[in-house]
């Protein structure tokens, strides 16, 4: 008889890093995420374990209360992805965007290649390290400005919720962590895994990278219109050619008052909403069904197999057919290294 442990594919491990200092909301993110992602037989897909830059024991986090860390900085030399959420107490990585001989001795146990992430402030301590240089990252928008003059070498984006810079990837603050991490699961195991974890875990299954940090209005002011209906409404019809004021119709409003209600309310364009969600309907018919490539165009609604393939590239980094044979097979193998930013176009939405 053939044993369960000789059968389940090799979880990939995640090592957490806990700093004193830390959020536990934060802490907690990637064991609620990655530990609730399974495949098809129920498989646990990630391993995730909690180090911290000492011998085992007890590390302060912001609270009343302090977390105790079974494991030390050499199981970071274990991790196929480290993870380091954000901390109020780095010193002088915060103030001169250096390590402490301490913080430096754990980070040398991590192997070339390893995936890196942070969330929100945690990118502090990837920038002292030298891994962010000459690359774009963001983090929490009210850090960005002295982040951005701390380590001018970094490309930052303060208004974006993360940058997925293919090995290295960074998020804005607290809920931009589960963002993050929920895209992390997609991108190695595709749209089906990735929505249910977040059906498990009650949060929505896809916010874009390039979504805005801070929303001005994020909650609409009383007996004001909003866009809800709208995006109803495109949804249920994005096998169609949709036009901007097709859906500012929907809602009786201008196109301007629209355009501009629409982001104040989900943080991106009209068109760069539309062309999220059929993007993602490419993807889970990719992964779901036996349509060819260019009924799946029809279908998400980008007309062409050709207008699809250079939406998914630019999105996802890889052909439709290529994301096909990765994801159906539900091999776990990453879709590709391109991050998530958004279509900047404007004016017509189809």
């Amino acid at each position: 008889m053939t044993r369960p442990s000789e059968t389940a594919p090799r979880r990939h491990r995640v090592v957490v890093l806990a700093l004193d200092g830390l959020l536990p909301f934060e802490l907690g993110i990637p064991q609620r995420i990655f530990g609730r992602a399974r495949d098809a037989e129920g498989n646990m897909l990630y391993e995730v374990v909690t180090c911290s830059i000492r011998p085992p024991g007890p590390v302060d986090t912001d609270a009343d209360f302090a977390v105790l860390v079974r494991s030390g900085p050499e199981t970071l030399a274990t991790a196929d992805t480290v993870v380091v959420p954000a901390s109020y107490e780095l010193g002088p990585v915060h103030e001169e965007g250096v390590l402490t001989p301490e913080l430096a001795a754990a980070l040398a146990h991590i192997r070339p290649g390893t995936r890196l992430v942070s969330i929100c402030t945690g990118g502090y301590v990837l920038a002292a390290a030298g891994y962010l240089d000459g690359r774009p990252a963001t983090t929490h928008w009210a850090s960005a400005e002295h982040f951005q003059r701390l380590f001018p070498k970094i490309k930052v984006d303060p208004d974006v919720l993360f940058v997925d810079d293919g090995d290295v990837l960074t998020s804005a603050g607290v809920a931009a962590g589960i963002d993050l991490c929920i895209h992390l699961v997609r991108r190695d195991h595709g749209t089906g895994v990735a929505n249910d974890v977040a059906r498990r875990t009650v949060v929505p299954p896809h916010r874009d990278g390039g979504q805005a940090q801070y929303i001005h209005r994020p909650v609409p002011e009383p007996q004001v219109a909003t866009t809800t209906a709208a995006r109803a409404w495109a949804l249920g019809r994005l096998h169609e050619p949709i036009q901007l004021r097709d859906m500012a119709e929907q809602e009786a409003m201008s196109v301007r008052t629209f355009t501009r209600r629409f982001r104040e309310e989900a943080g991106i364009s009209p068109g760069q909403w539309l062309t999220q969600q059929r993007v993602e309907r490419a993807r889970h018919l990719l992964e779901s069904s036996d349509l060819s490539i260019d009924q799946v165009a029809r279908d998400a609604g980008f007309g062409t197999a050709q207008s699809m393939r250079q939406h998914l590239q630019a999105g996802l980094g890889v052909t439709p057919t290529a994301y096909r044979r990765t994801f159906r097979a539900g091999n776990g193998t990453r879709a590709g290294a391109a991050g998530h930013r958004g279509d900047s176009r404007a004016g017509s939405v189809s």
